[in-house]
């Protein structure tokens, strides 16, 4: 039974979320705070499929806990955040969360979003590698190379450019981006979509071209003379 961590300093919202949370069959522990979050997370033996958590939070907030959070396992985050400004959004991706929910917030899209962040660790990946010059995408280990060296991207940078790598010179809508990377009917901005892309196209420097962007429409990758092996 997959487990989840709850962290938020409201103890209704831990409420409404548990309650959620148990009736689809998850196992619920809680924390107030992200020190209690860690120490949550360290005593942990069989670890936790997904943590919930709140970023404003008393002792120490929740890009922090993330942080630390990271250096110890690679469970999904989930944020949660009374801010829906593009800069917190990107800056927690930045520090390693899987997904930003904004309050208030739909419990049943929460719990969509959970179900697809556990599903996404532990969906493996067929076993092939796309190279083109010094890019390399390797699917089955979930890694990017450049000239060699390992590119740090957010969870769902690999999502959405391993998508884009797997339908090469096929056209994906915003729309098709949002269902299929993020797996379920979205509520909100497909500007999300955007904002991903720019962090992605960052991360892959001198490759940042092949995320060819597509007029009032969408993304692709660009057909390049990729050697599949």
């Amino acid at each position: 039974m997959p487990k989840l961590l709850i962290v938020d300093d409201e103890e209704k919202i831990r409420e409404v979320v548990k309650e959620y949370a148990l009736f689809e069959g998850y196992e619920v522990a809680e924390a107030a705070d992200g020190m209690q979050a860690i120490e949550k997370v360290r005593a942990e033996k069989n670890g936790f499929d997904c943590i919930i958590m709140d970023i404003m939070m008393p002792r120490l907030d929740g890009y922090s806990a993330c942080k630390e959070i990271k250096k110890i396992c690679s469970t999904p985050i989930i944020m949660l955040s009374a801010r829906g400004e593009e800069y917190d959004k990107l800056f927690g991706f930045e520090v390693g969360i899987d997904d930003y929910v904004v309050k208030p917030f739909s419990p049943k899209e929460l719990m969509a979003r959970i179900k697809v962040a556990i599903k996404r660790v532990k969906d493996p990946r067929t076993d092939d590698i796309l190279r083109y010059k010094g890019l390399e995408i390797n699917f089955a280990a979930r890694e990017v190379l450049i000239d060699g060296k390992k590119v740090q991207m957010t969870p769902k940078e690999y999502d959405i450019l391993f998508f884009l790598a797997k339908n090469m010179n096929i056209a994906m809508s915003r729309e098709k981006l949002l269902e299929e990377v993020w797996g379920f009917d979205f509520y909100g901005d497909d500007r999300t979509v955007d904002t991903h892309i720019k962090m992605l196209r960052n991360s892959l420097g001198p490759y940042r071209d092949l995320i060819v962007t597509l007029r009032g429409m969408g993304y692709k990758f660009d057909n390049i003379k990729a050697e599949n092996q």
